[in-house]
């Protein structure tokens, strides 16, 4: 398999993963102006796992170190599998309400909120399980991220008029997806076993990296028929959705879409897993989490969605996006000075 081994490196791809993992929800965007977000949200299942099978068939099948997907997922014990498919289920349970919450308030709002708890709980919770940082100066950069998130909570706040969903419960469906999201990331980078640096060997009844992504994955797709499935017979806003709608009403443009979205949001996760090794899996998932950076500039000005806020709106989202910042950019030193 291929090995990433030069923190530099590791560093730009937890850059790569931060774009996918705040563009990846322009897709949900566009695709729902045509049809509803848990119509979305099945070809959105079906393109992590896709392009998770795709990268074990190739990056994972070649190089010189660790073992090949089939090798490895064949000597890995039962519990590190499924320590990586739980990792999957918790997650899709937490981005499917992340998706609801984009639907209900917008992703300038979901993205800050949502994934900022997360990113804060993740790195905590990685730490905790993996190491491999600066505790103290973890914490500073998750304390200026909680900064920045009550920031955005304030800003949406003022955006209660008329013409606006209920602050209340776009807020509340992005804090329970966080919090559900701070913790999937732990049980993933726990299945994968240590590579030793000279011999480039990997730790025996664990997972490679590419193997705990497709059973990741295979957790993803397997639980939204429960997750999703739900959401369609009791949506947060409007009537249930029939599954026939999937066959009826969606058309090749609309599910390449979604599978667009899904196979967006797994590269990011894959970089992520990935840049691990190098970086930490705490920096990693937490400098990959600043995608709520990206989130929120694609809604702010992209897609406008503060627009006609009251004045001084605008400095409370110019705060947020100095503290989201500060806080990245210490989370990026805790490795350096660790």
């Amino acid at each position: 398999m291929v090995i990433i081994e030069s923190y530099q490196v590791a560093i730009l791809l937890c850059f790569i993963t931060m774009l996918c993992w705040g563009s990846w929800a322009n897709t949900q965007k566009l695709a729902s102006k045509e049809w509803r977000f848990q119509l979305f949200y099945w070809d959105y299942a079906i393109g992590v796992f896709l392009f998770s099978l795709i990268l074990a068939f190739t990056l994972g099948s070649s190089g010189t170190g660790g073992r090949g997907f089939l090798a490895d997922l064949g000597q890995a014990d039962l519990k590190w599998l499924g320590s990586a498919f739980l990792g999957g289920v918790i997650f899709n349970l937490s981005n499917i309400l992340l998706v609801a919450a984009i639907d209900v308030a917008g992703i300038a709002v979901a993205f800050p909120v949502g994934v900022g708890i997360a990113l804060c709980l993740g790195v905590i919770t990685t730490y905790l399980a993996t190491g491999g940082s600066h505790p103290l100066m973890l914490g500073l950069g998750v304390a200026a991220i909680l900064v920045a998130i009550i920031l955005d909570a304030v800003a949406y706040g003022r955006l209660a008029t008329g013409e606006h969903k209920t602050p209340a419960k776009g807020i509340i469906l992005s804090i329970a997806a966080g919090v559900l999201m701070g913790f999937f990331y732990s049980f993933v980078a726990q299945s994968m076993g240590a590579i030793d640096t000279t011999t480039k060997i990997l730790e025996s009844h664990k997972l490679s990296p590419y193997t705990a992504i497709v059973l990741f994955s295979a957790g993803v797709l397997l639980s939204n028929f429960i997750w999703n499935s739900i959401m369609m017979v009791k949506p947060v806003s409007g009537p249930p959705v029939p599954f026939g709608d999937y066959f009826t009403k969606g058309s090749v443009h609309l599910h390449a879409i979604g599978i667009l979205g899904g196979i967006i949001w797994n590269v990011g996760m894959s970089l992520s897993i990935l840049a691990s090794h190098a970086a930490g899996a705490a920096l990693s998932y937490g400098l990959g989490q600043g995608a709520t950076m990206v989130g929120a500039f694609w809604g702010v000005f992209i897609w406008r969605e503060f627009k006609g806020a009251p004045k001084g709106t605008n400095n409370l989202l110019g705060l947020m996006f100095i503290f989201y910042f500060v806080g990245l950019g210490i989370l990026i030193a805790s490795k350096l000075n660790h």
